[in-house]
């Protein structure tokens, strides 16, 4: 079976989120649950627009939607850890762009690996219902810059 691989762009950092993993988010397996984990993510991902004054309908000019995700587990995390989640941006196109995740755990002063994962983001026009092409504004950002391309 072909296992999900995500490769990070070096020193390409766009964002840092921390989260706690919240007994809410811990399944019958007593470690956080794959479904909470997505819903982590979009935290992250909220946090980030957040920090550039976006939201995920307002996004310098563009509202996005999620087209896919990939998740890779990479070990348990449990309640009490702290999450640092790592975000960059890769194959940024002229209607698309994903968003990769590092997803670490620190648990008594040790670093683990939990997960890596992407999703797949497109602009999206709801009044439209259909696709739109990414805005420069949006465009520097996932790009780390402030001037245009």
């Amino acid at each position: 079976m072909g296992r999900v691989k995500i490769k990070f762009p070096d020193d390409k950092t766009l964002h840092t989120a921390i989260i706690p993993v919240r007994i809410t988010d811990i399944n019958y397996g007593k470690h956080l649950g794959n479904d909470a984990l997505l819903s982590i993510i979009h935290e992250a991902r909220m946090q980030l627009l957040a920090h550039w004054g976006y939201t995920e309908l307002s996004a310098g000019g563009n509202s996005l939607i999620m087209a896919d995700v990939m998740i890779a587990y990479k070990a348990e995390a449990y309640y009490g850890d702290i999450l640092t989640i790592r975000m960059y941006a890769d194959e940024i196109s002229e209607r698309s762009f994903d968003l990769l995740y590092h997803i670490s755990s620190t648990r008594n002063n040790k670093s683990t690996d939990i997960a890596h994962a992407k999703t797949g983001m497109v602009c999206y026009d709801y009044e439209l219902k259909k696709i739109s092409t990414i805005s420069p504004a949006l465009k520097n950002k996932l790009h780390g810059t402030s001037g245009i391309f």
